[in-house]
């Protein structure tokens, strides 16, 4: 096994995607981009070819899923052969300390800082220039939108999708399947999945 990879997705956040693995001098090493076979269409993008999902061989190429939304990201994952080695993203301009645990296939790009005892579940998305504070836990397949800030001690269930520029005080849960709109101010515990926006929080849908 070398270390090239094939990004799957071929939208915005697979492309930042690319933008990290160059940024860590690994761009050459970029095989393809997959997407689901049913809207495959032949073309390059940023010089890469784009290839059906079916066409990977995680025999010669290590995974890297680059779909912003949680329960799509889920799906593929599962949907990849057993064998497939995912590989762990982290900006060469993230700050993080020593006990910070980062889950397998988990991206955390440019800007981020992450402080202690911080551990991020499998396949997240720490997105730009994101604070998390200490103690603080992700479920798998968690999403956070750009300059989002997190206090201390906060608990993120799987598939949470944080906006933009969301907050969160110390301390609060928020179940699983969660949607927190971009702005959006957590001051309690969110115990109900669902779509929650404003300051502070409130749900808009389920």
């Amino acid at each position: 096994m070398n270390d090239a990879v094939a990004i799957f997705g071929t939208g915005g956040f697979a492309r930042e995607v690319a933008c990290i693995l160059h940024d860590q001098g690994r761009g050459d090493r970029i095989v393809a981009f997959h997407e689901p076979d049913a809207v495959y269409e032949a073309r390059d993008l940023l010089g890469v070819p784009v290839q059906p999902q079916s066409a990977f061989d995680p025999s010669k190429h290590h995974a890297i899923v680059g779909i912003g939304n949680p329960a799509t990201r889920q799906k593929v994952v599962r949907e990849l052969p057993a064998e497939t080695v995912f590989e762990t993203l982290i900006h060469p301009t993230v700050v993080m300390s020593e006990w910070v645990e980062v889950g397998t296939g988990s991206i955390i790009c440019a800007g981020c800082v992450l402080t202690c005892q911080i551990s991020i579940g499998e396949h997240c998305h720490i997105n730009l220039n994101t604070t998390v504070g200490h103690d603080c836990t992700f479920g798998a397949f968690c999403t956070v939108a750009p300059g989002t800030n997190i206090s201390g001690s906060c608990e993120f269930g799987t598939r949470v999708d944080v906006g933009t520029q969301a907050s969160f005080r110390q301390s609060v849960r928020v179940c699983d399947d969660a949607v927190i709109g971009m702005g959006t101010v957590v001051v309690k515990d969110i115990v109900e999945a669902g779509t929650y926006v404003g300051v502070p929080a409130k749900k808009v849908g389920s």
